[in-house]
């Protein structure tokens, strides 16, 4: 398997949104946002 610019992309997509999720600031809403946004990015790439 190749690895291509798209999938750097989303690896990095990932990596901020978990960066994001660290933040203390964040309402319930967005953190529930962002945890979706996770799940479905790892299910795409298969990393359950």
């Amino acid at each position: 398997m190749k690895y291509t610019c798209a999938d750097y992309r989303i690896e990095m997509i990932l990596v901020s949104l978990r960066q994001r999720l660290k933040q203390e600031d964040l309402n319930e809403a967005e953190k529930q946002d962002i945890i979706l946004q996770i799940e479905k990015i790892e299910a795409a790439m298969e990393l359950d």
